[in-house]
C-alpha cells in the first residue's frame, strides 16, 4: 500500500486584480498541481486550475496568460469575457468559471531553483495592459536525477567444470569369423595407451573410473545369426583382455566384474557405411554400393547384391570389412581438473598451457581488475576465435572507466559471434552516453542474457518517468536505483526496505534518499538525522539539500537550516 503523504498536494494561490489601472481581471485563484513542480522523464508537466469568481473577468476583456518556469515561457492560453470577440475560452461574467491549463516543457538545469509565474496581457477594445508578473508555484523537484550509473555489464561466462566425465577408448580387431584376441592386437598403440592409462589411474587421485563398456561388432557378411553370436563372443573376449591388462598393471578397479557392461551389436552396417565413405574406392563404385544400401533393407539381400559385384566385393573384403570386426573398449571415468591454486599459478606462468575454459575461470579467481584484464587479454591472444576474450577485456575496461576502449572490444566480440552479453554491454555504453533509444533496442535484443539486462532496462524506465515499469524490471535486485524508483512511485516503505537491504545502505546518497522519503512523509526527525549522516559522509550533499525543493517547506525550519547553512 502506498503511504499517505503531503507530497504532490496542489497549492492554492489567491491573486487579486492583475491589472494596474482597470478592473478587467480580479480575485483569480490558481491551483497548481503539484507544487513544487516536478521533473519526470526529462520534462516538467504543469497543471493549473484557474478559478474566476463572480464578475472575475470583464464581459469584453481578453486575457492572454503565459506561465513561465523561470525564464522559460510555456504555451499561452487565451481567456475572454462572454461578450468579447475572439477564439479564447469563454468565462461568463456571472457566475464566473474555471479554466484548466496543462503543458509540458523540457527540463533545463536552471529550472531547479526557480518559480512558476504568470505573465501576459489583458485588453478591452484598443486598450491593452500587461498582467503583473505573479508567482503561483515553486520549481522544481528533480529527484529522478539522483539516478546512479550502476548498469550491469556482463562477461562471457566460462563453461569450466572441475570434474568432467571423460572416455578413454581402445579397440581390438579380430580375424574373420573369429573371436580370439590375437597377441599382436595387444601390442597395438591404442592398447599400449590403455595399459599406461590404467597404470596411471591406479595412483592418480584425479582419475576415478566409473565403468567400462565393451561394444562388439561383426562385419556384415555371412549368416546374420552367426554374426550375432560372434559379436557376443567378441564382447566377452574383449572384457577378458581388458581385465588381463588391468591385472598386469595392478589396477584393482578395472578388474571388478561389475564395472563391465557388454553390448553385442551384431552386424555393423552403420560402421560399414562410414568406412566405405572414408575409403579410397573408386567414387563410381562407392556410389553403387551406397545405392545398394539405400535400396535394400534386408541384410542378406544387401550382402548378396554386393557379392554380385565381385571386383567391388574383393576390395571391400580387403579394405573395409576388416575394420568392422572389433571390440570397442570404452573406459568411462571422472577427471578432476586443476585446483584453483594451480589455475592461478599457470595463468601467470604458462597461460598457453590452459584451455580456454580454464583461463576464463582463472580470471574469476581474482578481484584485482588489472589481473583480470591480463588474463582476459591472454585469452584473447591464445584463443582469438572465441568472442568471450574480447568481450571480457571490454568488461574490465568498462569497470576501469575506459568506455571508448570497452566499446571497441564489445563491438569486436559481437562482430565475431552476435551474442546477448556483448549486445547488452553495447546497450550500457549507449545509455551512459545518453542514447536511450539505441540502448532500448539493444537491451530488448539481449533479454536472453538474464535479469541484469532487465535491470538495465529499468534504469531507462526511471529516466523515462516509468517508475512502476522500472520496479518490475529491476526484479530482486536490491540497489539504490531500485529504491529511487520505489520512492518516485510513492512506495516509501518499499524504498526504505530496499535501501536497508542494499550494498549501498551506508553510502551518503542512501542517507540523502532516506531524507527525501522522510520529507515526503512530513517526518522532520527523519530529515534531520539522515541529512546529518549524508553530509558527514560527503559534504557536497549540504549544498544540494539547501536548494532541493523536496525540502522547501522546511527552508525556514531551524533544525533544517542548522544542517545546511
Amino acid at each position: 500500500m502506498k503511504n499517505q503523504t503531503l507530497k504532490g498536494l496542489a497549492a492554492v494561490i489567491m491573486v487579486g486584480s492583475l491589472t494596474t489601472s482597470c478592473d478587467l481581471l480580479k480575485d483569480l485563484k490558481y491551483t497548481v498541481t503539484p507544487n513544487p513542480l516536478e521533473m519526470h522523464g526529462d520534462s516538467v508537466r504543469v497543471k493549473v486550475d484557474v478559478t474566476f469568481p463572480e464578475k472575475g473577468i470583464n464581459k469584453k476583456a481578453i486575457a492572454q496568460i503565459t506561465p513561465m518556469v523561470g525564464t522559460h515561457a510555456m504555451k499561452t492560453i487565451t481567456v475572454q469575457g462572454e461578450k468579447a470577440e475572439g477564439n479564447g475560452q469563454v468565462v461568463e461574467f456571472k457566475p464566473g468559471g474555471q479554466v484548466t491549463y496543462t503543458d509540458i516543457i523540457a527540463y533545463s538545469p536552471d529550472m531547479e531553483v526557480s518559480e512558476l509565474k504568470i505573465t501576459g496581457t489583458v485588453s478591452k477594445g484598443k486598450k491593452s495592459e500587461a498582467i503583473d508578473e505573479t508567482k503561483i508555484a515553486d520549481a522544481t523537484i528533480i529527484t529522478p536525477l539522483l539516478l546512479q550509473n550502476d548498469d550491469k555489464v556482463l562477461v562471457g561466462a566460462d563453461q569450466f567444470k572441475r570434474v568432467t566425465e571423460e572416455v578413454y577408448a581402445a579397440q581390438i580387431n579380430y580375424d574373420k569369423a573369429r573371436s580370439e584376441v590375437k597377441a599382436s592386437e595387444l601390442k597395438q598403440e591404442d592398447i599400449k595407451g590403455m595399459t599406461t592409462f590404467l597404470k596411471d589411474a591406479q595412483t592418480n587421485p584425479k582419475i576415478a573410473i566409473k565403468s567400462i563398456s565393451i561394444l562388439a561388432y561383426a562385419s556384415p557378411e555371412g549368416e546374420e545369426t552367426k554374426n550375432n553370436e560372434l559379436s557376443t563372443a567378441r564382447s566377452e573376449s574383449g572384457k577378458k583382455a581388458s581385465i588381463g591388462i588391468a591385472k598386469n598393471v595392478k589396477n584393482d578397479t578395472a578388474q571388478v566384474d561389475a564395472m563391465y557392461s557388454l553390448q553385442a551389436k551384431g552386424e555393423d552396417w552403420t560402421g560399414f557405411k562410414t568406412e566405405l565413405e572414408k575409403s579410397a574406392m573408386n567414387e563410381d563404385e562407392k556410389a553403387l554400393v551406397l545405392r545398394v544400401l539405400s535400396m535394400y533393407n534386408d541384410p542378406a539381400q544387401r550382402e548378396q547384391e554386393m557379392k554380385n559385384m565381385s571386383k567391388t566385393f574383393t576390395y571391400l573384403e580387403k579394405n573395409v570389412l576388416p575394420q568392422l570386426r572389433r571390440s570397442q573398449i570404452n573406459i568411462i571415468y571422472d577427471l578432476t581438473g586443476k585446483s584453483d591454486e594451480e589455475l592461478t599459478a599457470l595463468a601467470k606462468s604458462n597461460p598457453d598451457s590452459l584451455r580456454v575454459e580454464e583461463l576464463l575461470f582463472a580470471a574469476t579467481l581474482t578481484n584485482d581488475l588489472n589481473e583480470k584484464l591480463r588474463i582476459y587479454s591472454e585469452t584473447e591472444r591464445i584463443y582469438p576465435q572465441d568472442w568471450r576474450g574480447y568481450n571480457n577485456v571490454g568488461y574490465v575496461l568498462y569497470l576501469q572507466g575506459k568506455t571508448a576502449e570497452a566499446k571497441a572490444k564489445f563491438e569486436k566480440a559481437n562482430s565475431m559471434t552476435e551474442n546477448p552479453q556483448s549486445t547488452n554491454n553495447l546497450g550500457v555504453i549507449a545509455r551512459t552516453n545518453g542514447d536511450r533509444a539505441t540502448a532500448k533496442k539493444l537491451f530488448t535484443k539481449a533479454m536472453s542474457a538474464g535479469a541484469e539486462v532487465k535491470y538495465n532496462m529499468g534504469l531507462i524506465n526511471i529516466q523515462d518517468g516509468k517508475y512502476e515499469d522500472a520496479i518490475a524490471n529491476m526484479g530482486d535486485f536490491k540497489t539504490f536505483n531500485k529504491a529511487l524508483a520505489q520512492d518516485l512511485a510513492l512506495n516509501y516503505d518499499g524504498a526504505l526496505a530496499t535501501l536497508d537491504a542494499s550494498d549501498a545502505k551506508d553510502e551518503a546518497a542512501s542517507y540523502y534518499l532516506r531524507a527525501v522519503v522522510s520529507a515526503r512523509q512530513d517526518k522532520l526527525d527523519g530529515i534531520v538525522s539522515n541529512l546529518k549522516s549524508a553530509i558527514a559522509k560527503d559534504a557536497s550533499w549540504k549544498e544540494k539539500a539547501a536548494k532541493d525543493r523536496e525540502f522547501i517547506k522546511y527552508f525556514d525550519n531551524a533544525a533544517f537550516t542548522a544542517i545546511v547553512k
